[in-house]
């Protein structure tokens, strides 16, 4: 199934944290943390000012942001659990090269 979001939402697939620390040590599921980085998959269009004109997002597909813990809404869309949310939810883009740690969840 393909999701096309509305207006100025996007799509967003979490990034999981990697499970063992640098020491070693295993941090099992239900202590980690919910991880606050993730990858767009899909953008909407944008949202239309008080003048009806489109003012398009600053985000695009494939880019790496941040976001609350909290933020969005979860839907399961063949078996992958994404979120859902408007563009103000996001934190910020990470720039460059992913962030150590980091792991894309199959």
């Amino acid at each position: 199934m393909k999701l096309r979001p509305l207006h100025d939402r996007v799509i967003v697939k979490r990034l999981e944290q990697e499970t063992k620390t640098a020491s070693g040590i295993v941090i099992p599921d239900n202590v980690a943390e919910k991880p606050d980085q993730g990858e767009i998959l899909a953008v909407g269009p944008g949202r239309k000012n008080d003048k009806g004109d489109l003012i398009v997002l600053n985000v695009k597909v494939g880019d790496r942001v941040l976001f609350g813990k909290y933020s969005g809404q979860t839907v399961k869309v063949d078996g992958d659990e994404l979120l859902v949310m408007k563009e103000d939810d996001l934190f910020a883009v990470v720039e460059g090269a992913p962030a150590a740690g980091l792991k894309k969840v199959a």
